[in-house]
């Protein structure tokens, strides 16, 4: 192959595929906020079954089977600093489980913003270069109309001024 053919071959083909490997970059970074949101899921299932089991634990008839084979002179000082544990455990988890809760709306927000930005990059820029919604032509027809309307206001100033100026005359 000669050696202009290879270039403007090469040329061509880079073209082609920058497109395509910059929408692979923004897909990529959908799928990985994905599997990011697919993780956080996880998570908060179990901390919602260990914050479930925590709540059964935390039952005053739980707490007594829970020590029964501990002996004390005190029992309800055991249990009270059981209930105690278990309620700051409760805490914890919880304030767990809200931080998921809003890293969880930030990457759902995240994968929409990718979405949307891999479907513009998909659609193609506009041909024009401009960023509005409203195409070419019919931009010319709407500037067209503002000067029409802009013409016949003029026209009706002046004919006002000729009838005012003709009735003073007259």
């Amino acid at each position: 192959m000669p050696k202009p053919a290879y270039t403007l071959t090469v040329f061509v083909l880079t073209l082609l595929v920058a497109p395509v490997m910059a929408q692979s970059g923004v897909q990529e970074r959908a799928a990985r906020l994905r599997a990011q949101l697919t993780d956080l899921r996880a998570q908060q299932a179990d901390l919602q079954s260990r914050l479930t089991q925590l709540d059964e634990d935390i039952k005053p008839e739980n707490i007594e089977l829970s020590l029964a084979g501990v002996g004390s002179t005190h029992p309800e000082d055991l249990r009270e600093a059981r209930r105690r544990q278990l309620e700051i455990q409760r805490k914890g988890i919880q304030i767990q489980l809200d931080n998921l809760a809003t890293t969880r709306a930030r990457l759902e927000a995240a994968i929409a913003t990718a979405d949307v930005q891999s479907y513009r990059e998909m659609a193609g820029p506009n041909p024009s270069g401009d960023t509005t919604s409203i195409p070419k032509s019919r931009k010319a027809v709407v500037k067209r109309s503002v000067r029409q309307r802009h013409r016949l206001k003029r026209r009706r100033q002046h004919q006002r001024g000729w009838a005012v100026l003709t009735t003073k005359l007259s």
